[in-house]
C-alpha cells in the first residue's frame, strides 16, 4: 500500500517526520497542524508530497490535520512566548525539591495537552514530586527527558572551530555515534582539542566525512610506495 506523504520538522535542527498529506495541496515552506502520538502539533513542511510504500515504515504515519491558518500561527507564537514562564516555574520547583537539573528546552504541544521539558543532569534524578508540581501548575501532561551534552549543544547552537554554525544545530537530522577510529582513518591529529566540538565530544563532521576518506584511501598508494 502506498501513501502520499510530506516531510515535516518541528524545529529547524530537528529530525524530519513523515505525515499523511491526505488530499491537501501542500508545498515546501508551508506551516501545518499535524496529529502526533503526543497530540496535535505545529510544524513546517520541508519535503513536498511524494508517494511511499507503507512497508518501509514500522511506525504509524499520522495525518496532516490542516494547513495552518493565521490564527494557528498566532497561537503557536503565543506558545513560544510562554516558554519563558515555563523555565521560571521549572527552576523554582526543582530548587524546592533540591534537584540538581539544568533545564535546556521546553516544548509544549500545539493543543496544550502536553509539555516536554528537556534537561541535563549528572546521573539519574527522582523527579516524581517535580512532575506532580508541574502538572498541577500547568494543568497538562508533563514529560521530562534527560539529554546528553551533544543534544544540549544542538539545542543552543554555537560556532564550531571551523568558524561555521555547528552541524548538529544547522542541518544534521539525527545525532549518530562518532569514534576515535574515524579520526585515525582520516589521518588526523589525535589532540582532543583539535577533534572535539563545543560540546566536548568528537566532531560530528568526523562521521559524515568518514565514508569518503575510507573510499579515497583505497585508491591512494600506500606509505612508502614509489
Amino acid at each position: 500500500m502506498q501513501k502520499r506523504v510530506v516531510g515535516v520538522k518541528f524545529q529547524k535542527s530537528g529530525r524530519m517526520y513523515y505525515f499523511d498529506a491526505l488530499g491537501y495541496d501542500i508545498q515546501v515552506g508551508m506551516d501545518v497542524i499535524v496529529q502526533t502520538s503526543s497530540g496535535q502539533d505545529y510544524g513546517r513542511v520541508v519535503m513536498g508530497p511524494k508517494m511511499i510504500s507503507t512497508k518501509d515504515f514500522k511506525e504509524e504515519i499520522f495525518p496532516v490535520i490542516r494547513v495552518a491558518s493565521p490564527e494557528d500561527t498566532q497561537k503557536n507564537n503565543e506558545l513560544k512566548a510562554s516558554v519563558g514562564e515555563a523555565f521560571e516555574v521549572f527552576e523554582r520547583c526543582a530548587a524546592k525539591h533540591r534537584l540538581n537539573m539544568k533545564l535546556i528546552d521546553v516544548s509544549p504541544t500545539f493543543d496544550g495537552r502536553k509539555i516536554i521539558f528537556f534537561y541535563t543532569a549528572d546521573g539519574r534524578v527522582d523527579f516524581r514530586d517535580l512532575v506532580r508540581d508541574l502538572a498541577s501548575h500547568f494543568k497538562a501532561r508533563i514529560e521530562l527527558r534527560q539529554i546528553g551534552v551533544r543534544d544540549e549543544a544542538r539545542k543552543y547552537g554555537s560556532i564550531g572551530i571551523c568558524g561555521r554554525k555547528c552541524c548538529c544545530a544547522n542541518w544534521i537530522n539525527d545525532i549518530v555515534p562518532v569514534t576515535i577510529q574515524m579520526a585515525k582513518d582520516q589521518n588526523l591529529s589525535l589532540n582532543a582539542t583539535k577533534i572535539s566540538g563545543v560540546c566536548g565530544k568528537l566532531l560530528c563532521c568526523l562521521k559524515f566525512e568518514h565514508d569518503y576518506y575510507k573510499e579515497l584511501s583505497k585508491k591512494m598508494p600506500k606509505v612508502g610506495s614509489r
